[in-house]
Formats: C-alpha cells, structure tokens, sequence
C-alpha cells in the first residue's frame, strides 16, 4: 500500500507546484504590463517548439508516429476532446463568476486551461517520469519536472489567468492515470514503445508552441487519442 501511494508522489508534487506558480502567476499578472506578457508567451512559444523538435528526433520508427496521429486525430476529433475541454473550462469560469469572483474572458480562461493542460502533460518528461515512477517507483523525472513546471506556470497564469491553475485538477488526473496504467502495464511498455510515445508526444508538443506564438490555431487536444494507439501500433512493427 505504502509502495503504491509513494509511485504518486511525484503526480501530487507536480500538481501541487502547479497550484503554486499559477497562484503567484495570478498575483503578479496585475503588475505586469500586457506587452510583457506578450513577451513572455512568445518566448514560451519558442520554448515549446523546441522541446517539441528534441522530443521528435528521438523516435526510432516514424511509421508509428504517423500511424498512430492519424487514426487518434480522426478519433480524437470526432469525439471532440478539444471541445470538450474548452467547454470543461467554461463551466470552471463560469461557475466563478456566479460564486462572486472577478469576471474574466470565458476564450481566455478556455485557452489558459487547455493549453497549459497539454503543455504540462504530452512532453516527454511527463510520459518517461509516468512511466518510471509506475513501474520502478522513481519519481526523480517528475520532481525535476515540477520545477520547470512551477516557473511555467507562473509566467503562463499571468497572461492567461486563472484557467492555468485550473489545469493543475488535469494534471492530478492525467499523471495518474499514466502512473496507474504504467503499473498495470509496464512489461507492455519496452523502450522502442517508450520512445515512439516521446516522439508522438513531442509532435503534440510541437504543434501547442505554434499555437502559443499565433502561427496556428490547431486543436492539440484532438491529437491526444495518438498516444493511445502508440503502443499497439509499436507490437505490430515488432512483428514483421
């Protein structure tokens, strides 16, 4: 029992400095000018792409990537999990709004969510430290990544608001489902598998600092069912 709480520490460490940045991220997002802030985004923008592109490379087969993104976008989009998100975000705005709280742009809030949702769980640190911590109970990826997450949650929330610290409830979420299913799962999961899920979601990564830095407007959350597929599609390629 103690063993399997320990293999969450990490998700509630990570969902915790969340919390954290984005609740500093809020209080300083007054005092900070909005062409800063336009700066910062930016900046992450570029950021993201760039882990993106080192995730990428690590793949060992693109046949999978491609694969499994096209069969997850069409299941992705015709189950509509960016909508969904984006809908799951208004319904936190305005449930705020209703309690008294400050009034804020429902797209903004919607944008804030979704994105720092995806950011903070589709890189590779999320998917090896998920990995590692379900199967070997070392949360030390995590950790490290709880940092990082810590700074860019501060500097996303004072653009986006608080739609960034409601993304910390899909972080504690989504880690864990990954941590559970690494547990249940983990001989399934060798590392041409780990890699290719890296490299997919990378590819996710990619496409969300587009998006930060306005180039696009893809719908990143309809990519997520890829990772799904990854695994499968990697037991086909070790047939032939």
């Amino acid at each position: 029992m103690i063993e399997t709480l320990s293999a969450f520490s990490g998700v509630l460490v990570n969902t915790l400095t969340v919390i954290i940045g984005s609740t500093v991220g809020l209080i300083l997002k007054k005092q900070i000018p909005e062409k800063l802030t336009n700066a910062v985004m930016t900046a992450i923008g570029l950021c993201t792409i760039a882990i993106g592109v080192t995730g990428v490379i690590k793949g060992e087969n693109q046949l999978v990537m491609i694969i499994s993104l096209v069969f997850g976008t069409i299941v992705g989009t015709l189950i509509d999990i960016d909508g969904k998100l984006s809908r799951l975000g208004d319904k936190f705005q305005n449930k705020r709004a209703k309690n008294g709280n400050v009034h804020s742009d429902n797209a903004t809030f919607s944008q804030g969510f979704v994105t720092a949702s995806l950011l903070f769980c589709v890189g590779a640190m999320t998917i090896v430290g998920s990995m590692n911590a379900g199967i070997s109970g070392d949360n030390q990826m995590l950790y490290a990544k709880s940092v990082l997450d810590l700074i860019s949650s501060s500097m996303l929330a004072t653009s986006l608001g608080f739609g960034v610290f409601c993304a910390s409830g899909f972080v504690l979420v989504f880690q864990g489902a990954l941590v559970a299913l690494a547990m249940a799962l983990g001989s399934f999961l060798n590392d041409f598998a780990v890699n290719e899920l890296i490299c997919t979601g990378s590819v996710m990564i990619t496409a969300l600092g587009l998006n930060l830095i306005g180039v696009t407007k893809i719908k990143v959350a309809n990519l997520l069912p890829g990772l799904i597929f990854v695994p499968f599609v990697c037991k086909i390629m070790e047939l032939f």
